[in-house]
């Protein structure tokens, strides 16, 4: 047993701080670096022996993107406040000039490591036999085949840009990646300095012919400076860098806009042209073509990275190559529930015999899938209501919605227009739902509909029957593989006529009155858990057993962390699983002594949200509260999009989100990171008896409780031990 085991380790001793750090604002953690400090857990896994060589590749691109999207919205948005001169301190005290000064220092470490990370992959990839090549490790013949790639594949696409006062510098996108030049003509020694946009559409990496059973690659920059001669005949090439730039990908929507469509399509257009937030710029660029190309793009010396190695880290994504089995995580194949078996397949039937929870990915996002599709085709459904947050391009989601109301049912679709980068999307997806004869609505301007819901309206004999479908991640296919997320399924009356409100809510803009067992945000959510957190404070203090287990992605709000804080003080046992962002400090002594917080981070992103309360009890206990949410205990969660808090009713359902789902993940230490008083995560990689209990491992080798069906539950491990 390890500190990292949650379910059976004491809690750790707290530590003292003065007095001014627990009641100011220093009780919180900096939203910002902790979000940095989550990419430098996902960074780590990059360097992990334990992790597949592609698969540690793999990580390192997404530190890349994470970080990319980091600065286009966060960063951003603090710049303008900065900029403003607009006073608008952090939870924990700081300006927004400190935060970025604090942010900038930080994130020039992550990159410098990812380039120190970059180049120790290389070498085992190379030993591996997947080779990184430069110009100056090709043969006559790799040159042969790689100007012929170029001219046939490449060449057509490219734009290549002199500047001068009749070409002016041109428009560089977000995430636009361009190679620089300092070129002289041969015949009379003039100089010219040119621009090379390198087109998003082609592959990063060029694959040569294998040779000794190695997989070659080229940089596609390295291609284009092979071959300068075609795209600048007449010149020699003096000097080049590459660079990459990032713009402000906030969007702003008028309060009013009467075509919010439209008016999204445009807001879309001015995200593209956002201004530059940080430019990265390889290091050795010649100095006049440096200054040109930060002046003409209006970067601030402060904004601009130099890098010693490759830019666009997150571009490594191509070289997870799955030719390559033996280097990636070994395969997993979600389960079907035995239950949807039992009754061949028929997904409302194992739903009638009782409510029902999958748990992605270890059981496969396919019934979800199934269930609106068997919906579309079945003579008895009359309609369908659906929330569309985040889909996939070809969504069979989207498909079954289709194929609903052209076979003349009611279809309501709420498409979420402010889903951030999926905007373009969801504006797409919503005109093939309104062509289908489908009745779209977008929600509210100022709230984004994040709740994920699903009802199928179905005669049954004299009656009509409302399945629910109830989930903590996105209508995603493809994201469903690697996020783990919820999906509860159920025909129960009261949550029927709850989702109904509130589709109701979202289309008529009524707020919901005498919900059964739900509770929304911004109306009642943030109310309901503030009141449970009160509830398990007033057990505590009547000598009463009181524990508290929650899993999310981040935890921010200061009005709900001041209230687990309290509870703390009142003698309540707080563990707290949460992955990303976390503004809570644990265990320090007169402010959270009986809290405690770990991150899970590993092969699948931990994605549910679930919060369970021993309710006088203890924890697990059948008396427990149990509740699953699309909200994370954020303010933007909490008071400005819609968002769903579900109460576990049905005993096996509780079971299996307690005693074995939450169990798991707070028995977790091969995975886990404790978060300290000081804001520093920990992890332990070495155990007592050489073991490491890993959650995804036991997630993956066990089946769920309420899907086991009618090979019985007996075997069923509530939560059994699988060592990695």
């Amino acid at each position: 047993m390890t500190q990292a085991d949650f379910l059976t380790a004491p809690f750790s001793a707290p530590v003292d701080l003065p007095e001014t750090d627990i009641l100011g604002p220093r009780r919180f953690f900096n939203r910002e670096l902790s979000w940095l400090a989550f990419n430098w857990r996902v960074l780590d896994e990059a360097a992990n022996p334990r992790v597949p060589l592609l698969e540690r590749l793999r990580f390192l691109s997404i530190s890349a993107t994470n970080l990319d999207e980091f600065y286009t919205v966060r960063v951003a948005g603090l710049r303008q406040l900065a900029r403003s001169g607009k006073w608008l301190p952090s939870e924990d005290g700081r300006s927004p000039a400190e935060q970025l000064q604090l942010i900038n220092a930080d994130a020039r470490d992550l990159m410098a490591t990812q380039q120190k990370t970059f180049r120790a992959l290389t070498k085992e990839m190379d030993e591996a036999g997947i080779v990184i090549l430069t110009r100056s490790r090709l043969t006559q013949t790799d040159r042969a085949f790689l100007h012929d790639h170029f001219l046939a594949q490449v060449f057509p696409v490219l734009s290549p840009l002199a500047i001068d006062p009749a070409h002016p510098f041109p428009f560089i996108p977000n995430t636009g990646f361009s190679l620089g030049l300092e070129l002289e003509r041969i015949s009379d020694r003039r100089k010219l300095q040119a621009l090379l946009p390198i087109p998003g559409q082609i592959a990063r990496f060029v694959t040569l012919p294998s040779k000794d059973g190695q997989h070659r690659v080229l940089p596609l920059e390295e291609l284009l400076l092979l071959n300068l001669s075609s795209l600048f005949p007449g010149y020699d090439e003096m000097g080049y860098c590459t660079f990459r730039v990032l713009r402000d990908s906030d969007l702003e929507v008028e309060d009013e806009a009467e075509d919010l469509v439209r008016e999204f399509e445009t807001a879309l257009k001015r995200r593209r042209r956002g201004e530059v937030i940080r430019l990265k710029i390889s290091a050795g660029a010649p100095p006049a073509l440096r200054a040109l190309i930060m002046d003409e793009l209006g970067a601030a010396e402060d904004e601009v990275i130099e890098v010693k190695g490759l830019l666009g880290v997150a571009d490594l994504k191509e070289l997870v190559l799955s030719s390559r089995p033996d280097l990636l995580w070994p395969p997993f194949a979600p389960r079907v529930p035995e239950r949807v078996t039992d009754h061949d397949g028929d997904i409302f039937a194992a739903i009638r015999q009782k409510d029902m929870l999958l748990h992605h990915p270890y059981e496969t996002f396919d019934m979800v899938i199934r269930f609106l599709q068997e919906a579309a085709r079945d003579p008895n459904v009359l309609a369908i209501k659906q929330t569309l947050y985040r889909t996939s391009y070809d969504s069979p989601i989207v498909d079954a919605l289709c194929e609903a109301a052209e076979a003349g049912k009611s279809v309501t679709a709420l498409v979420e227009l402010k889903a951030r980068f999926d905007e373009a999307s969801n504006i797409r997806q919503s005109r093939r739902l309104e062509r289908a004869g489908a009745h779209v609505v977008y929600g509210f301007i100022r709230y984004k509909t994040h709740a994920k819901i699903s009802t199928v309206v179905r005669r049954e004999g004299e009656n009509l029957v409302t399945y629910t479908h109830f989930g903590t991640g996105n209508y995603h296919p493809i994201t469903a593989r690697i996020y783990t997320d919820l999906s509860l399924f159920t025909c129960n009356p009261a949550l029927g006529r709850d989702a109904t409100k509130v589709f109701n809510y979202l289309s008529g803009y009524a707020q919901p009155e005498g919900l059964e067992n739900l509770a929304i945000s911004p109306t009642a959510l943030k109310p309901r858990l503030l009141e449970l957190i009160a509830a398990e404070a007033e057990h505590a203090r009547q000598g009463r057993p009181a524990q508290i287990w929650a899993k999310m992605n981040s935890l921010v709000d200061p009005e709900v962390i001041d209230a687990l804080y309290a509870a703390s003080q009142a003698g309540v046992m707080i563990s707290l699983v949460i992955r990303g962002i976390c503004g809570l400090r644990p265990g320090i002594k007169g402010l959270s002594d009986n809290i405690r917080v770990k991150s899970i981070v590993g092969r699948f992103l931990e994605h549910s949200r679930i919060v369970c309360f021993g309710n006088g009890h203890g924890l697990p206990s059948k008396e427990a509260r149990v509740y699953i949410s699309s909200a994370d205990w954020m303010g933007r969660n909490l008071n400005r999009r819609v968002e769903t808090l579900i109460e576990a009713v049905n005993p096996t359902v509780k079971a299996q989100i307690a005693s074995q789902i939450m169990a798991a993940n707070l028995a977790d230490e091969a995975q886990s990171w404790i978060l300290g008083p000081d804001g520093r995560y920990l992890r332990q990689l070495d155990a007592p008896d050489g073991k490491l209990f890993s959650c995804h491992k036991f997630f993956m080798e066990n089946p769920s409780l309420s899907g086991r069906g009618s090979a019985g539950a007996a075997d069923v491990p509530r939560l059994a031990h699988s060592w990695d």
